[in-house]
């Protein structure tokens, strides 16, 4: 089955530094509180709050500051409003990139987004410049060890999912948005784990960069961008090939 496992790469690269850098408490409070103001507190009843509380779990969040988070989505507590906006720009060697934006000041948001780009070697499109080539899908990745690729695959399709593919470390599981959770639980309850699991906007298509100085010039955007305190989730159709990422790794 075709996949994308080279941006599943590039992603689960940016999830280290992400969390290396202390940021991703904060990122997941402000999508328990957009979640609990959208949905509700039920996760139950509320699949995007069901999402958040897994993202949170999965890095030991405190319980006290997930239920601060709700609460404060809620109403429960005072919080601040935050709202949710789409980035579309490209980064260097022609690739683009799309941002998930949570903000209580989209003025200024929207300053430091464009002087991350301008001085990263990128630039802030207009809307809909590059969404065309991104879909959204469910996406679920599964740690190689301990899994045979093709019992694994038979289960994956037998579960209803759309796209597999064999990743470098992890194997990549598609579902459409809709059958995410059904997947999902047939997968566990069949013993499955899964090291990520959420709705994400994947690229219809690649860019392969193998240039290392483009490679590192787009992998900085990238994380620059990360790095912003209102930027939930950054989307790219970047593709670096494993000699030239293990050369920055290494760097």
């Amino acid at each position: 089955m075709a996949g994308h496992s080279k941006w599943a790469n590039i992603k689960h690269r940016k999830a280290r530094v992400d969390a290396a850098k202390g940021k991703i408490f904060t990122k997941i409070s402000k999508e328990l509180m957009a979640a609990a103001r959208q949905g509700g507190s039920d996760p139950d009843s509320n699949f995007r709050l069901r999402l958040a509380l897994q993202k949170a779990r999965a890095v030991n969040m405190p319980n006290d500051n997930i239920a601060r988070a709700i609460q404060k989505g809620t109403g429960d507590l005072e919080g601040v409003n935050f709202e949710e906006i789409i980035y579309e720009g490209y980064g260097p060697a022609g690739t683009a990139i799309m941002l998930d934006i949570l903000t209580d000041n989209r003025n200024r948001t929207v300053g430091e987004i464009r002087h991350i780009f301008s001085r990263r070697n990128g630039s802030l499109g207009e809307s809909n410049c590059v969404a065309w080539m991104f879909k959204r899908r469910g996406y679920l990745a599964v740690d190689r060890e301990g899994y045979d690729e093709d019992e694994l695959m038979m289960m994956v399709l037998d579960a209803g999912a759309e796209d597999f593919a064999a990743g470098d470390g992890v194997y990549e599981i598609y579902t459409a948005p809709e059958e995410f959770e059904t997947v999902k639980e047939k997968l566990e309850s069949q013993g499955v784990t899964f090291s990520e699991a959420e709705i994400s906007l994947i690229p219809e298509n690649t860019v392969e960069v193998d240039n290392l100085e483009n490679a590192r010039k787009a992998l900085g955007l990238i994380e620059a961008l990360e790095d912003h305190d209102d930027v939930q989730s950054v989307y790219s159709n970047l593709d670096v090939p494993a000699d030239i990422l293990e050369k920055l790794e290494n760097e």
